[in-house]
């Protein structure tokens, strides 16, 4: 059985569950196995993040509406 063929079968199999603790561990499962994007930042970005956080904290955060007209 190919990659898809296996996605395929999976899904159906999922679909099919009525338990809720059933799905919650199988999400779990998958949460754990997907890479956080965080951890594909270089240190830059990392800081840049921190610093545009830092300044929403202090009230220095732009209107989205305002961000739009000045880039058009």
């Amino acid at each position: 059985m190919d990659l898809q063929q296996s996605k395929i079968a999976l899904a159906k199999l999922i679909l099919d569950i009525d338990s809720q603790e059933l799905i919650d561990k199988i999400l779990r499962v998958v949460q754990q196995d997907s890479p956080d994007f965080w951890d594909s930042l270089s240190e830059a970005e990392k800081e840049e993040i921190a610093l545009g956080i830092k300044q929403l904290d202090q009230g220095k955060g732009v209107p989205l509406q305002k961000v739009l007209k000045d880039i058009s």
